[in-house]
């Protein structure tokens, strides 16, 4: 477990893709955790479930097989909040449909584990083995646990850096938007001899007039005062 832990500290989240990141966290989880072959995570938006990051094509196909049905372990962990272990696919009677074509591609037990996210769930941790109960231990839960720890926290950065970049967007666009209103006012106080304050009031008149935005009259005006 100190090994896990120490290699999921190291994986740097800064400056890199949510899908970089997480496909290090598959790597490290294929490894760390007792049991597995193949891991996966399953990230859900809205009724949408996709495989984020996965390690080993035994993962991406037990996954596809549920997305393709539209439920199974995986895709109920990840909506429920639920740790659910299967122990041997063969003999298991909750997921009829999905558990007899799962064997063919070489699953017989797995463990999917949800991915807290303030305070909900938004997919699930998947881990599979070619053997039966390859998941009976606390040692693997406990590992998944703390995988899927990780893996929030890296959902988290991603989230958090997309939030900070679309503001940094909005701001630019506020201050282009803000510069050109400026121009227009300095054209309309130059061409109608009138005062800023004035010049303001003619852009937003025209603005509910013609139903557009002040920012796309004022561009209009800028670029016919270049043009003359």
């Amino acid at each position: 477990m100190q090994d896990l832990l120490r290699d999921l500290s190291r994986v740097v989240l800064a400056g890199r893709s949510l899908d970089e990141a997480l496909g290090d966290v598959t790597d490290i989880a294929s490894r760390g955790i007792p049991g597995a072959e193949s891991t996966s995570i399953t990230l859900i938006r809205g009724e949408k479930a996709f495989t984020a990051a996965y390690t080993g094509e035994m993962s991406l196909a037990a996954d596809e097989l549920q997305y393709d049905q539209g439920y199974g372990p995986c895709m109920d962990a990840g909506r429920g909040g639920v740790v659910l272990r299967i122990d041997d696919m063969r003999t298991e009677q909750r997921w009829p449909d999905y558990v007899s074509r799962v064997v063919g591609v070489g699953v017989l037990s797995s463990l999917s584990v949800p991915l807290p996210f303030q305070g909900t769930s938004i997919g699930a941790l998947n881990i599979y083995s070619s053997q039966p109960a390859a998941f009976a231990t606390p040692e693997s839960l406990d590992a998944g646990s703390q995988v899927a720890g990780a893996i929030a926290v890296a959902v988290a950065n991603a989230d958090a850096h997309a939030r900070l970049g679309e503001h940094a967007r909005n701001m630019q666009l506020a201050m282009q938007s803000r510069a050109v209103i400026e121009q227009a006012k300095g054209v309309l106080m130059a061409q109608r001899r009138v005062d800023a304050e004035q010049a303001f009031e003619i852009l937003r008149e025209a603005s509910q007039r013609y139903n557009r935005k002040l920012r796309d009259i004022a561009v209009g005006i800028v670029e016919s005062a270049q043009t003359r």
